[in-house]
């Protein structure tokens, strides 16, 4: 965890320094001109023990995609499981059709109206384009034939409709399909849609599901390094300990997360802070203080007695785990 004043240097050393330099050096490190590379670092003399980070990448809060056809379902990965299932049902098997047929992207199963989108676009001349829903579907984005097929009494447009608490339940006997479902659930985001369109998800939400995603290849070998910048920002509080809890799992899963924050919460459950400063701008750019929370709590800096403050009124838990 990244801490200090406004402009005490945090973004420039995780993101410029840090984040920069591995994703430059993970990409060779196998290869010779890689090693010949190893003393070329960029705004600092040296990074050592990196060479076990397989990858590095930033969860942040940019959408997860620009169209309406990514979807949770889609992004996360476990789409192509449910049209897997309903391509092995007794309708679509009678009817000889594979789980392309249950896509809304491509394929015969998409109603052809919308093109599997759900909606409309009406052109206004000289006013913005207004949306409406499919006459073709009523919104379903599959065709009346495809919809024809069921799978436990329910369409595929039905499982799309359904929101995460929904479909959990209803597939509560398919782990490759629970499984996901029930990290979203964790994340605090079981009431979105499975076919939410991506465009409507907010920053916070597309962070949860970016993270969710990671989650699910944890099983992986391999050490990722994620750098989260502020992710805490417009979470309510009770989605601000779901969003730990779901750090906590990528660490105890062997990655490293490192964390720029200014929420105490966050600060309280770190493993390590490192407290830039000691003020901003040109009189920041230093490592003021470095170690676990207790330790920082009796710094006199800024973040130092701001934790201090804090932990004295909370009655702080241990380490959350899932």
């Amino acid at each position: 965890m990244v801490t200090g004043v406004s402009g005490s240097g945090k973004s420039t050393l995780v993101r410029d320094v840090l984040r920069h330099n591995l994703a430059k050096m993970v990409g060779q490190q196998r290869t010779r001109a890689g090693r010949a590379l190893a003393a070329r670092w960029d705004g600092c003399s040296e990074i050592t023990r990196w060479s076990d980070i397989e990858r590095v990448l930033e969860v942040d809060q940019t959408p997860i995609g620009k169209t309406p056809r990514s979807t949770p379902a889609t992004y996360v990965g476990f789409w192509d499981d449910i049209r897997k299932l309903y391509a092995d049902s007794e309708d679509a098997r009678r009817r000889g059709w594979a789980a392309n047929r249950f896509s809304f992207n491509t394929g015969q199963g998409r109603c052809e109206s919308c093109e599997g989108q759900g909606w409309q676009t009406i052109e206004m001349s000289f006013l913005p384009n207004v949306r409406v829903v499919c006459d073709g579907c009523q919104g379903a984005r599959f065709n009346a034939e495809t919809r024809g097929a069921l799978w436990r009494g329910k369409t595929i447009a039905d499982v799309l409709a359904m929101s995460v608490d929904e479909a959990l339940i209803f597939f509560d006997a398919i782990p490759t399909i629970q499984r996901p479902l029930q990290l979203l659930a964790d994340v605090g985001l079981g009431y979105l849609g499975l076919g939410q369109p991506s465009p409507t998800l907010s920053g916070g939400e597309s962070q949860r599901i970016k993270l969710v995603t990671e989650l699910a290849k944890t099983r992986q070998s391999g050490q990722t390094l994620y750098v989260l910048d502020e992710p805490t920002v417009g979470l309510h509080m009770a989605d601000v300990e779901r969003l730990i809890h779901a750090l906590h799992r990528l660490v105890d899963a062997g990655h490293t997360v490192v964390v720029i924050e200014h929420q105490l919460d966050l600060w309280a459950q770190a493993d390590w802070l490192i407290d830039l400063g000691p003020q901003g701008g040109a009189l920041g750019g230093e490592v003021v203080a470095s170690g676990p929370p207790p330790l920082i709590a009796e710094q006199d800096t800024p973040t130092g007695r701001a934790l201090k403050r804090f932990r004295a009124s909370q009655s702080l838990p241990g380490r959350p785990r899932s």
